[in-house]
Formats: C-alpha cells, sequence, structure tokens
C-alpha cells in the first residue's frame, strides 16, 4: 500500500512542483533552466510510469490508492479521492508522460528567446498534470476534476500568446465549446449517481450489470447520451468540433499535445473506462459509430482544400478521432486504443514537424509559399514522410494496422459506416501526400529573403521528431492481425471478452485489408498526380469556386453557428441592456427611495424624551396584555 501511494504520488506530484516552481521563480531561473526542469518532471513521471506499468503486468493487480473520503453528501453516497492504476490508465499514461516529455524537450528550441517561456513550460506542466489527474481517477468525479483542468490549460495555451485578439478568440472559442459538451457529462455523473447512489467505476459497473427496471434502463441511456456529449466536445466530434482548427493559435508545441495524446483523446478514454454502460445502450453505440464515420469523412473533405499547415493537420486529427469513434460505437474497445496510440505517435510527429518547418520559415504557415524544403530539411522531412506514410495507412508503417483494425470491423458489423470510413482514408491519404509535396517537394516558393534562413532546426527539436518517426514505423507491432494482438490480452482484464476478441474471419481480413492497402496508394497516387505531375499549387483566396470554396470555407459552418448561436445572444442581450436592466435598475431604486420617504417621518418619532419612550411602551404592553386575554 506504501509502494502504491509513491507511485501515484509521484506520477502526479512530480509535474505539478515543476509548475509552481516555474510559475512562481522561473523568470529568475535564466533562459535554460526552466524548459529542463519542466522536461524533467514530466520525464520522471513517465519513468515512475514505466515503473508501475512493469509491476502491474508482472503482478497483475492494478495499484490503487483512496487518499480520503472527499464528498459526504449523505450515508449512501460517499465519494473518495480515487486513484487507480490499471492496464487501461497505465497505457493512456505511458503515452501522456512520454509524447509529452518528447513535446516538452521539442518546446525547448521552439520557445527560445520567447520572454515569457517560464509561464509557457509552467502551463504545460499543469496540462500533464491535470491529463494525469483525468486518467488516473478512481471514478467519475475526480475524472471530472481532471477533465476540467486540462479544458482550463488548453485555454491558457491557445491563447499563450495574447496580444493577438484572434488567438484570444479561439482560446475563448475552445473553452466555451468544451463547456457545452462538459454541461452534458455533469448531467450524466448525477444521473449516474441518482440511479446508483455511487460513482465509482467498479460500484457503477457491478450496478449497470443488474438493472432490469424499464425506467432505470431509460435513465442508463440518458446517462450514455450525456457522457457521450461531453466526449463529443473533448474529442471534437460533429457538432462541438469547431474550437479544434481554431486551437492551432497556439504555439505548435501546444498544437501536438493538445492533438496528440493528450486532451482529445480524453474522449475516447472515457469511454472506454465506461464502456459497461455504453454496451447495455446500443442506440448510444450507434449514434456514436454514425456520427464517429460522418465526422471522419466530413473533416477529410475539409483538409483537402487547406492551405495552412497546422489547419490541415488540424481537420486531420478530428477526422482521425471519428475513425476512433466509430470503432468504439462497434464495440471495438481495444480497435479504438490501437489507433490512439498510433495516432499519438504520428500525429504529434507531423505536429513537431510542421513546427519545424514554420520555425525555419519565418512563422510562415501557408504552404503556398514553402517548397523545396527537403533539400534544406532533410532529418525534418524524412520523420514528415514516415509519418504520412504511417496515417496513410501504407504498410508496414503503425498507421496501416490500427486504421485497418477499425476497417475491417466497419466491414464486419456495418457495411454502410465501412463505405464511409473508407472513403475518409482514401481522403486522408490525398490531403498528407498534398502537405508533404506542398511543402517539401519541387522548388521553393517563398520570397528570397525567407530563402536565405531556411535552415534545419536545432536537435532538442529533431531529436524528438527521430524518436516519434521511429515509433510511427514500428508501433504496429503491439497489435498484429490473426490473433497476434498483445494490446488485446493486456487490455483482456479491463476491456469485456466480447470486445477484446474482435475476431474476424480470415476471409474478411484478406479483403480488408487488401482494399485499405490499395485506398492508401490510390490517395497517394491522386496527390502525386496533381501536386507533382501537374505541379499544381493551391489558388489565392479569392481565386477559389465552386466546391473548393465552400470546402476552403469549411462548409460555413462557423458562420452558420454565428447566425444560429452568436448573433441571437449578442441581440438578446443588447436587448436586456436596453430595457430589462434599467426597468430592474429603477425597480430597485424606487424601491429604495420609497424606503427613505417613509422614514423621514418615521425618524421623527425618535426624539429624546424618555416620558414618551415610557408612554408608548405602556401603550403597546396593554395592547399585547388585551390581545393575550380577549
Amino acid at each position: 500500500m506504501h509502494m502504491d501511494l509513491i507511485y501515484i504520488g509521484t506520477i502526479l506530484l512530480i509535474p505539478f512542483v515543476g509548475f509552481l516552481v516555474n510559475l512562481f521563480w522561473g523568470q529568475k531561473l535564466g533562459e535554460i533552466v526552466p524548459g529542463v526542469l519542466a522536461t524533467g518532471t514530466v520525464t520522471v513521471s513517465f519513468l515512475v510510469s514505466l515503473l508501475a506499468f512493469v509491476q502491474v503486468n508482472v503482478t497483475g493487480v492494478p495499484i490503487t490508492a483512496r487518499l480520503f473520503d472527499w464528498f459526504v453528501l449523505s450515508d449512501n453516497l460517499i465519494i473518495g479521492l480515487n486513484f487507480v492504476l490499471d492496464p487501461l490508465s497505465l497505457l493512456w499514461l505511458l503515452m501522456v508522460t512520454g509524447i509529452g516529455a518528447l513535446i516538452h524537450l521539442y518546446s525547448i528550441g521552439y520557445m527560445k528567446g520567447d520572454e515569457r517561456q517560464a509561464l509557457f513550460f509552467s502551463y504545460l506542466n499543469l496540462f500533464i498534470f491535470f491529463m494525469n489527474v483525468l486518467v488516473m481517477g478512481g471514478n467519475l468525479l475526480v475524472m471530472f476534476m481532471g477533465w476540467e483542468g486540462v479544458g482550463l490549460c488548453s485555454y491558457l495555451l491557445i491563447g499563450f500568446w495574447y496580444k493577438n485578439q484572434a488567438y484570444n478568440d479561439a482560446a475563448k472559442k475552445a473553452f466555451i465549446m468544451n463547456r457545452i459538451g462538459d454541461f452534458g457529462f455533469v448531467i450524466g455523473i448525477f444521473t449516474l449517481a441518482y440511479l446508483f447512489g455511487t460513482v465509482e467505476f467498479g460500484s457503477l459497473q457491478s450496478g449497470i450489470a443488474t438493472v432490469a427496471n424499464p425506467q432505470s434502463v431509460a435513465l442508463l441511456s440518458v446517462a450514455a447520451f450525456c457522457l457521450f456529449t461531453g466526449a463529443m466536445g473533448k474529442s471534437a466530434q460533429i457538432p462541438l468540433y469547431t474550437w479544434l482548427p481554431d486551437a492551432m493559435a497556439g504555439p505548435t508545441p501546444v498544437s501536438a499535445l493538445i492533438h496528440a495524446a493528450t486532451m482529445v483523446t480524453a474522449g475516447i478514454f472515457m469511454v472506454t473506462r465506461m464502456h459497461f454502460l455504453f454496451d447495455v445502450t446500443p442506440g448510444i453505440q450507434l449514434l456514436m459509430a454514425i456520427i464517429g464515420a460522418v465526422t471522419a469523412l466530413f473533416a477529410a473533405s475539409i483538409g483537402l482544400t487547406q492551405t495552412d499547415i497546422k489547419k490541415t493537420l488540424a481537420y486531420s486529427t478530428i477526422s482521425q478521432l471519428g475513425l476512433m469513434f466509430l470503432a468504439l460505437g462497434l464495440g471495438a474497445y481495444t480497435v479504438a486504443v490501437f489507433h490512439v496510440i498510433t495516432h499519438a505517435f504520428f500525429k504529434a510527429c507531423l505536429f513537431l514537424g510542421a513546427g519545424s518547418v514554420i520555425h525555419a520559415n519565418g512563422g510562415i504557415q501557408d504552404m503556398r509559399r514553402m517548397g523545396g524544403l527537403k533539400g534544406v530539411m532533410g532529418i525534418t522531412y524524412i520523420t514528415f514522410l514516415i509519418s504520412t506514410l504511417s496515417i496513410s495507412g501504407i504498410p508496414p508503417f503503425a498507421g496501416f494496422f490500427s486504421k485497418d483494425e477499425i476497417l475491417v470491423t466497419a466491414l464486419q458489423n456495418n457495411p454502410y459506416l465501412w463505405l464511409i470510413a473508407a472513403l475518409a482514408s482514401l481522403l486522408t491519404a490525398v490531403y498528407m501526400f498534398r502537405v508533404l509535396y506542398l511543402t517539401f517537394f519541387r522548388t521553393f516558393r517563398g520570397s528570397e529573403e525567407a530563402k536565405k534562413h531556411l535552415h534545419e532546426s536545432p536537435s532538442t527539436m529533431t531529436l524528438p521528431l527521430m524518436v516519434l518517426a521511429l515509433l510511427a514505423i514500428v508501433g504496429g507491432v503491439i497489435s498484429l492481425p490473426f490473433g497476434h494482438s498483445w494490446l488485446n490480452d493486456y487490455l483482456n482484464p479491463v476491456l469485456p471478452p466480447l470486445a477484446v476478441g474482435e475476431a474476424h474471419d480470415a476471409v474478411t481480413q484478406y479483403l480488408g485489408m487488401g482494399i485499405s492497402v490499395l485506398i492508401a496508394l490510390l490517395g497517394w497516387g491522386i496527390a502525386w498526380y496533381k501536386y507533382i505531375r501537374k505541379a499544381e499549387v493551391p489558388a489565392a483566396d479569392d481565386k477559389k469556386t465552386g466546391l473548393v470554396k465552400i470546402l476552403y470555407n469549411k462548409y460555413y459552418v462557423d458562420e452558420l453557428y454565428d447566425k444560429l448561436f452568436v448573433k441571437p445572444i449578442y441581440a438578446l442581450d443588447k436587448f436586456l441592456c436596453k430595457y430589462v436592466e434599467p426597468t430592474i435598475q429603477q425597480a430597485v431604486s424606487g424601491l429604495g427611495g420609497l424606503v427613505k420617504r417613509l422614514s423621514v417621518p418615521a425618524s421623527a418619532l425618535q426624539r429624546g424624551s424618555i416620558g414618551y419612550y415610557l408612554f408608548v411602551f405602556v401603550i403597546g404592553f396593554c395592547v399585547i396584555f388585551w390581545y393575550l386575554l380577549f
């Protein structure tokens, strides 16, 4: 028990200590120390997570700790501050702290020279701390504390360069959109607490397994839908996805941290953790699968026309998250987890690669002003190429195995959803090779001045790229097809056998793999023909027409939300300010004035005469005496 506390306390508190030190004393520590300190704390957290992972693997017993009773609402509802390290949470911890440490290391080179870099590193450490709380939480309330903390940190980091108003707006948008999902999450927690008198995962699982009352079954669907709403907000699914592309306003390491292994995967983690609830609500599962598949295709189509390198990668993230939700909706939890892991590797590498390009290109993010960079930025190019091959689903890279599992699962369960997912995968290969060709191939299209300053990034930035690229190559070995899946066996104690043993028949498996490879190669071929053979460069914004214009403007969803929600709220605000607020003010002032006017004659009775006071006292006493007698 003592050792368990040490594991949990170290993983949680070391990044938090880094946050406090950098927040209060970081500016006085010089330029290098804050970054090294922040990276060191997350690395320690990763190493301890690794030790805990080994222990749980060997013993087969989860590491748990109940620190104290956090909320005692009644004899029946006592919520503890509980933490648990089981196979699922340890897998996420290794991703969060491992990739987090690489992003911290990368940030040392990327943020060099920024006057507020100590504050930046303190926010990064706080982000990791809250993500650890979310993943290690032993009940829904502790998970929710981490969930909200991650939302706060994303707000602080997206709007880090606060002197640019557009960045502030992006941070506010992320915060508000997440609050909408979080409201659903809270209602879901309350519903489950009302039904079962607990929010502990183990107690909920056993309680849900015995539910027979029709009213309770209906409420379970409400709870599942509300929790899924929370997941839609955090993991950017239709209709709560529009904050994620705008989150590109933050420094590139922030984009990598939010998009790769941490914040956006929180929704996937929560649904996987609560699998026992979604398994008994098949209607919500089907809705999840449909929304996931549609989001995957919708975001992939937008990614085809974007010219900002980070925006393209942002829509790519939304699309990949859609595929994960498709897997979750089909009950294939380990397949979704597998894609989360491989996605963390190649997407972190792609974002950090994009940051390396932007860093070399003087802050320019428009791919129309790039090109020919592979000769100057060899390491960045090779790592970006490897990650592009991986995300596109080209064998034997990691992304091929996880994406193939999702497509084969869909093919077996729902051919319509498989068709949507397959089309999304085709578009993924097209837009990712489009990014690769526009950025690294042919000739440089920027200014002569920018051309002189092109250079490879420093080793603090290229080392994380190389590690992530290596993982994007070999990451698929953790879950090979045809029954050779270490991941399935590892997650067996936490996830149900039905969801773990996604047994595909050999014919479907081979057919699915063949089609997946053909789709990826076709997408690659289309991109090569357009951007290498025909040497196309995206048109200027005002020259775009037809479908390209619609896709470039993201189907005008932001404008639609503006008309449906933002402008009516502003109009209501104007109406309240102009008519309702003055009326309330006059009513309150009038009441105060009335009291004041009445008090003036009443105060005249306070004359200071003792005889007068005695006279009033006697009269009052006689009235009371008369009332009591008669």
